[in-house]
């Protein structure tokens, strides 16, 4: 099963008919879908930017399509327009989002179907970003083109749902992944946990590092299990072996001096410290092409400070218990991905994939919310969000 572009990693989408609805809404649903479909293509490469897909459609049939491919590209209406050509006039054209209304790396799209000379546009949903929100819909409506919004609207707010989290909350959408027995263990007493779980779940982790702008451990991690962290080249939709940023979150630099993290020629690393970190092992790091930088304070928090101003959608946390416990309070992580293998290990001592939260009474746990199950080889996939603060 390949994950679904953008970090939700749903079972995909039906096009299916709705039985109740009008063979013009079902139209509508269909070609949403369709323009969904197309977007998942950029998935892992358009940051900052959405994932966006668009149909053009001439009595009832697809003319040309097209999908945003990465950021400093033109956006997915411009590539259908151009595959469409002269039969834009008067057509009826699908895309997931709101088309844009104002100048940026690229110009509006509004102004791009306006002069083409369609229809009618229909709209998934309104863009978030305030620089859009409303204004590429009014823009097109004062050209005399008709505009219907909210088809398919669920489908497209979650596929661009680090998009959305990105500019309405100024942070990546964080994503708690982990692996765990039966009895909630990690690893055994010992520390050892190659592998929790089989082989089609940590393929389908490689597929979600492929679609996730960075991922992050803790130095005990890297001490411990010396992880690579990469895609293991597993294709992207449009690209192959698409690696995300590796960061490691380490207070004092007490990490080895030989690592696959410093392995920089498979894919970039990153190491966020304090200013109080010994400076000899950072020259050591440096010289292997690692990055690293000092902050007043190492937090989950600032980490995620550091990631948006690098323009980056989604966050996938792969640490240990207690920097995920830590990422969970400062609301580093929006949702959850918990494998759990039909093995039991048992140990007091065994690590659990979430340390103290301070919670002392049931009432108090963290339930999550839209949460859905789905079966991986021998492993159950659990899949949900954390409740969102007042």
């Amino acid at each position: 099963m390949q994950p679904q572009a953008n970090w939700v990693l749903s079972d995909g989408l039906s096009a299916e008919p709705i039985p109740s609805a009008s063979p013009q809404a079902n139209l509508h649903v269909r070609m949403m879908h369709r323009c969904l479909e197309l977007a998942q293509q950029g998935a892992g490469h358009t940051a900052p930017n959405p994932l966006v897909g668009c149909v053009i459609v001439q009595n009832g049939h697809i003319v040309g399509e097209g999908f945003h491919p990465q950021a400093g590209q033109p956006h997915a209406e411009v590539f259908a327009l151009k595959a469409t050509g002269a039969r834009s006039q008067g057509a009826t054209v699908y895309v997931n989002l709101e088309p844009c209304n104002h100048y940026g790396r690229t110009p509006p799209c509004t102004e791009a179907l306006i002069q083409a000379g369609v229809a009618e546009v229909i709209v998934g949903m309104v863009d978030p970003d305030p620089r859009v929100s409303g204004e590429g819909i009014a823009r097109l409506r004062a050209a005399g083109i008709l505009v219907e919004v909210g088809v398919a609207e669920m489908d497209c707010r979650k596929l661009n749902e680090a998009f959305i989290h990105r500019v309405t909350h100024l942070q990546p959408f964080g994503i708690l992944k982990y692996a765990m027995t039966l009895d909630g263990k990690i690893a055994t007493t010992s520390g050892h946990s190659a592998w929790v779980t089989g082989s089609e779940s940590r393929q389908w982790v490689h597929q979600l590092r492929a679609v996730s702008d960075a991922v992050i451990v803790g130095g005990n991690t890297v001490r411990r299990d010396n992880p690579q962290l990469t895609s293991h080249h597993i294709h992207a939709a449009i690209a192959p072996a698409r690696n995300p940023l590796r960061v490691v979150m380490s207070r004092r630099l007490a990490l080895p001096s030989q690592a696959q993290l410093w392995q920089t020629d498979l894919a970039s690393t990153l190491i966020l410290t304090e200013e109080s970190a010994p400076e000899a092992p950072q020259a050591l790091l440096e010289a292997q092409g690692v990055e690293v930088i000092r902050l007043p304070s190492l937090t989950p928090k600032a980490a995620m400070k550091i990631l948006y101003q690098r323009g980056f959608l989604s966050v996938l946390w792969e640490c240990g218990g207690t920097l995920a416990a830590q990422a969970i309070a400062q609301g580093a992580v929006q949702k959850v991905l918990a494998f759990i293998a039909p093995k039991i290990i048992g140990g007091d001592q065994a690590p659990t994939p979430v340390a103290d939260l301070g919670f002392t009474q049931m009432p108090e746990a963290l339930s999550l919310e839209g949460v859905c199950y789905r079966q991986v080889g021998a492993d159950l996939l659990i899949e949900g969000y954390l409740p969102q603060s007042p």
